[in-house]
């Protein structure tokens, strides 16, 4: 029997989809005062090992720094503009750290999904490490935020250093033996790249007593399949266009 799931049905994508800075603070704030109650954010390793917010492997697209982002100490990538590139409105907002989204989550009653995006090669350290750093930050928290990756050796790292975190498998596209994939790492939910579920997926996975969530879903007549389909959660850019309570 599956465990009661704790998550609501619409999750804002990086915070506020593409409304704000991906992955900052300001995306949070704005995604809040859409009504969304639970974010998705990228957590990857500075240098140093702090956990930090970031999608890409490389600064160059969403800041105004260069290179690879894993190589450079937080001191360093803490003095960047994660900003700019989005809007004059937003220049100067700087990256996040996972330890300061934890404060505004539980400070406003918000819940997380934590996406482990390693640093190419860094896969399992980078698990271990936010699995760690996930369990003490939301220590005594109601509902523990649930972490994500296409990366198996994250997840795997991420199992071994915190078993009880909820964990979920990531998937642009179906693989031969994903479902074993999603019982020898302990999974609760399986999120697809929308376009991926059908009934028969569907029934796959409730025969797994796997939760089902989609990304990344911006358009209403896709939603609307998905939700008849049984989704659990989908995941969207559009914060605008969706109302969560619904």
């Amino acid at each position: 029997m599956a465990t009661p799931w704790p998550y609501p049905a619409w999750v804002a994508h990086r915070g506020a989809g593409k409304l704000a800075p991906e992955n900052t603070l300001a995306a949070f704030r704005l995604g809040a005062a859409h009504g969304y109650r639970m974010f998705e954010c990228d957590v990857k390793l500075s240098a140093d090992g702090v956990p930090f917010l970031l999608h890409d492997a490389t600064l160059e697209r969403t800041t105004n720094g260069q290179g690879t982002a894993g190589d450079k100490p937080w001191d360093e990538l803490s003095r960047l503009d994660a900003g700019g590139w989005h809007s004059r409105a937003h220049a100067g907002e700087p990256l996040a750290t996972l330890a300061g989204v934890a404060r505004y989550c539980q400070a406003n009653g918000l819940l997380l999904n934590i996406e482990i995006k390693p640093t190419p090669g860094a896969e399992a350290a980078t698990g271990a490490a936010v699995a760690d750093a996930a369990a003490a930050l939301w220590a005594g928290a109601p509902v523990p935020p649930l972490l994500t990756s296409f990366q198996q050796a994250a997840l795997e790292a991420a199992q071994a250093a915190q078993p009880a975190l909820p964990r979920g498998l990531l998937l642009d596209e179906l693989p031969a033996g994903w479902a074993q994939t999603t019982e020898r790492l302990g999974c609760q939910v399986l999120v697809c790249k929308h376009s991926l579920w059908t009934a028969d997926l569907v029934q796959q996975a409730q025969a797994l007593g796997l939760r089902m969530a989609s990304y990344t879903v911006n358009d209403v007549v896709e939603a609307q399949r998905l939700r008849a389909l049984g989704e659990h959660t989908v995941i969207t850019d559009r914060v605008d266009l969706f109302a969560p309570a619904h």
